[in-house]
């Protein structure tokens, strides 16, 4: 057993994923009547497993700010949604087009089984359908709030502009700023949302919601320069995806910037910035804690 599977965070990982699995069953259910290879590619993406990291993040954030059972079910429709646009970004990303991948989580791509148009498609789907499910679900009170908040993580200031950025910069050698801020939108926003939205469903005070929006930006940045490393330094067997496509892209890394040896005391850093953050939250954040130090101690 490898020492990722062992983590203490693996497990809440895995509630997460369980609760999430469920919910999307459910919400493939609401959509009767879609064409049905729209449907079969969306679940497609959908079970394809994955960390589940973004929601776990959404329900643990609200677990640490004490959210009460009542306000339980605008967390778990934040969970869903953000999960949904997490992975139609993975569609999209893998297209031709983008990153011109041929697996993804150790299964082909959907543009691979499914054609590129309907792989568009189904990212284009699951993109309406994370605000639906924000709409139908929510809070009716929170409802503006949590699609304020994940529509400018995912957009043009958040993770789109961030993706425009990494094709601009291929090729041209960044600043480490320049590259921080890339990162920052490409990957540390919907992390940093995913925190705060949690945060938001608890009911958290503005003072506690800042020191979950600090957790979540350090956990970004800190989950980007892992991926780079693991990038360089892993095999495809182990990340079920092809590695070393960024430094042949001319692709801008922490790794190509720093080197390996000072990209992992990056990380390190920003990960012990990110448990400092949660330090007023006590017990309560502990898994929030656990989390941050399994996204820098993966092996995947």
């Amino acid at each position: 057993m490898s020492q990722t599977s062992e983590h203490p965070a693996v497990q809440i990982l895995k509630q997460a994923s369980d609760q999430l699995d469920a919910f999307f069953n459910s919400l493939l259910g609401r959509c009767a009547g879609a064409p049905m290879t729209l449907l079969r590619s969306i679940h497609y993406s959908l079970s394809a497993g994955g960390k589940r990291l973004r929601p776990a993040l959404v329900l643990e954030s609200f677990r640490a700010c004490d959210g009460s059972p009542q306000r339980l079910a605008s967390a778990q429709a934040a969970a869903a949604a953000i999960e949904l646009i997490h992975t139609f970004s993975l569609v999209h990303d893998d297209l031709p087009a983008m990153d011109d991948d041929d697996l993804r989580r150790g299964r082909p791509t959907n543009h691979k089984m499914f054609g590129e148009a309907v792989a568009i498609l189904a990212g284009d789907a699951m993109t309406t359908m994370a605000f639906e499910v924000i709409a139908s679900d929510a809070d009716p009170a929170l409802i503006p709030i949590l699609v304020r908040e994940l529509a400018a993580a995912s957009g043009p200031l958040g993770m789109i502009g961030g993706q425009v950025l990494d094709i601009e910069g291929e090729n041209k050698c960044l600043l480490l700023v320049e590259l921080r801020e890339l990162h920052r939108r490409k990957t540390g926003a919907l992390l940093t949302c995913a925190a705060r939205m949690g945060a938001i469903a608890a009911g958290a005070p503005a003072d506690t919601l800042q020191q979950i929006t600090d957790y979540g930006g350090h956990l970004g940045l800190a989950f980007q320069i892992i991926d780079d490393i693991l990038d360089e330094t892993s095999t495809p067997e182990q990340l079920g995806k092809a590695t070393q496509k960024d430094r042949h892209a001319g692709k801008n890394t922490y790794p190509t910037l720093l080197g390996l040896d000072e990209s992992r005391h990056q990380a390190s850093l920003e990960l012990d910035q990110a448990v400092a953050c949660l330090a007023p939250l006590g017990a309560r954040a502990e898994s929030l804690r656990q989390i941050a130090r399994f996204v820098v101690e993966r092996e995947v």
